[in-house]
């Protein structure tokens, strides 16, 4: 079983049918869709859309910050991101809204659990950044598997012999192994809006069965994605995160 692992989505359709098409030909057949599906680019209705659709097929979709900040306060977001926020209240349907206020925050299948920040209080929104916020999720979750989004990176933390979570950054396309014999917190990446420089799309591909984990980069057309947020009216800056991968 191969389950394709998708966060920070952020209104890019453009991003996400990629690593859609991307994933269907490496061969998955679940989805775990980790939240974060609106906010700072053009087309919010249109990825939740299409995570309803998966949702009604069995995938797990979760609630991410910026899906909580449309029902709720965004106080604490920058003026560009409330800026997405608005945008997304404005043009997003009753019945999209109504489907994202719905979203857990967590959810669990055996030994697997999926959220998207820390499932160490989740509604937190804490980042994991470091060894000791990988353990501390870890323990929360009580699962031999946790996957994350929130932090737009692609990173794999996982316990050594004597307890302790220690880091490890990926090379996109390798598979790692991921023996059960230990506890794994994976980040899997931003589809939508990676910060790394590099502004190909970002997802994770889990295969179960083999105990194996390989992250992906996307190449797509980023131009487009930034275009469209410069004529819905969007601050030029996210456009520019868009374009660059920053």
């Amino acid at each position: 079983m191969r389950i394709a692992l998708l966060s920070d989505i952020h209104a890019n359709t453009e991003a996400l049918t990629a690593c859609l098409r991307h994933a269907g030909e490496h061969g998955a057949q679940r989805f775990a869709f980790l939240g974060d599906f609106v906010g700072y680019g053009a087309d919010p209705g249109g990825v939740v859309d299409i995570v309803i659709r998966y949702a009604a097929e069995g995938a797990v979709a979760l609630k991410g910050n910026h899906d909580q900040a449309v029902e709720k306060s965004a106080g604490y977001f920058n003026e560009a991101a409330l800026a997405a926020i608005e945008w997304a209240r404005q043009t997003l349907s009753d019945e999209q809204k109504r489907f994202l206020a719905s979203l857990p925050l967590v959810a669990r299948d055996g030994t697997v659990c999926y959220v998207h920040a820390s499932a160490a209080s989740p509604e937190r929104w804490d980042y994991i950044d470091s060894p000791s916020a990988a353990k501390r999720c870890a323990e929360a979750a009580k699962s031999l598997y946790t996957f994350c989004g929130h932090v737009h990176d692609q990173l794999l933390y996982f316990e050594d012999a004597n307890g302790r979570m220690c880091e490890f950054r990926p090379t996109p396309g390798t598979p790692i192994p991921v023996r059960s014999r230990r506890r794994w917190v994976a980040i899997v990446g931003s589809v939508g809006q990676p910060r790394d420089r590099n502004p190909a799309a970002a997802y994770t591909l889990f295969d179960r069965g083999r105990e194996q984990l390989t992250f992906y980069r996307v190449p797509y057309d980023a131009m487009v994605a930034a275009d469209r947020i410069r004529k819905c009216g969007l601050p030029e800056s996210l456009a520019c995160r868009v374009e660059l991968g920053i």
